[in-house]
């Protein structure tokens, strides 16, 4: 292969193509060698060492998402290593995992911290991205990752733990969110990925209780990341007893159970339905008012809280390892992309390792 992007880089050349991940038009996907991207000025070039399939891939390739364009390298979930640069705090061979969020840096949102919530969304020529989404992401052998978006991992935290950079960070920002102090009831509704990361985190930031509510045999083998799990057919026992409910199950029925678990005085959380179309019908606003709740939607991981949670994942607080049930060379994308959308032999989460076909 001809060398192709170069400045600052590892004695070894960047080859001009690499394998990706590339969904070609709606519904379509497909493994191919595609150009390796080059970074712009403020960009590194990453090699992916560990990258996860996620639902709002699914969600990309059925159209859902209207800022991304086909044909499309996907993946957000990712960690690797610097393999090109010319900025000093993120040098050649440092080990970085990714969070998705970009903003402009200039508009009233991002000036407050909140780049999740950028007014310039799917502008690039303002500085907005969102690795993944808006630009090509980590399915892939090499990604080009603005650096606002790195994080470098802490000694002890592998590349397939860094892989759940962003996850962590979505999950803390709703605990965060929900001002959880220690000693606090906590309830986390929807025992996906980011839900029981929630958990987790609730637990090693000192709540008394973490009850984690979801449906079917996934609970069964996640019973010892909360103190209590019940199935949500069984939630009403639970009635105004949490301090703080946190939900991540991204149903209406999900929201309405949240609503219904916090104590008088208490918090709810919102985080999973991210998408249209769920609409919340069927909540008496008494409930709300005269209970005094603070409901609150919280979205992605603004305020740099992605570097908090990874903290805490360096502390030994936290279990993802377990959460990832398969893995896969990138070759195998179509295997894995069924394992995972088809919930195949009860995954989780499932990882892919660019690099490793030979």
């Amino acid at each position: 292969m001809k060398s192709a992007v170069g400045v600052s880089a590892r004695s070894a050349e960047i080859p001009a193509t690499m394998l990706a991940v590339v969904f070609t038009a709606q519904n379509e996907f497909a493994v191919r060698e595609v150009p390796t991207p080059r970074p712009r000025p403020r960009e590194v070039l990453v090699r992916v060492r560990a990258s996860m399939v996620c639902a709002s891939d699914a969600k990309i390739l059925a159209g859902r998402f209207p800022a991304t364009r086909f044909p499309h390298v996907p993946g957000h979930e990712f960690a690797g290593e610097v393999a090109v640069s010319s900025d000093e705090r993120f040098g050649v061979g440092a080990r970085v995992g990714v969070e998705v969020h970009v903003g402009c840096g200039t508009c009233d949102r991002c000036r407050e911290g909140m780049y999740t919530l950028c007014l310039n969304y799917g502008k690039r020529e303002t500085g907005h991205a969102h690795v993944g989404f808006t630009i090509g992401g980590g399915l892939a052998e090499y990604a080009a990752v603005p650096i606002a978006a790195l994080h470098v991992l802490p000694e002890h935290v592998t590349f397939d733990q860094g892989a759940w950079t962003d996850n962590l960070g979505v999950a803390l920002w709703a605990l965060e969110r929900g001002r959880l102090a220690a000693g606090e009831r906590v309830v986390v509704i929807g025992p996906g990925a980011i839900g029981l990361c929630a958990a987790q985190l609730a637990r090693a930031l000192g709540a008394a209780r973490v009850t984690l509510v979801g449906r079917g045999n996934r609970l069964s083998r996640v019973r010892d990341m909360a103190d209590e799990v019940i199935d949500a057919a069984d939630v009403s026992r639970l009635q105004g007893s949490a301090d703080l409910v946190v939900e991540f199950a991204g149903t209406a029925e999900a929201a309405r159970d949240a609503i219904a678990l916090a104590r008088r005085g208490g918090r709810v959380v919102l985080g999973g339905a991210t998408g249209t179309g769920v609409e919340l019908s069927g909540v008496d606003l008494s409930t709300i008012v005269r209970g005094h709740l603070d409901v609150l939607g919280s979205l992605a991981n603004p305020k740099g809280v992605s570097g908090r949670a990874l903290a805490l994942l360096a502390d030994g607080k936290i279990d993802v390892t377990s959460l990832v049930t398969h893995h896969f060379p990138l070759s195998s994308f179509a295997e894995a992309w069924r394992t995972f959308t088809e919930r195949r032999d009860g995954a989780i989460r499932v990882m892919l390792h660019p690099g490793t076909e030979s």
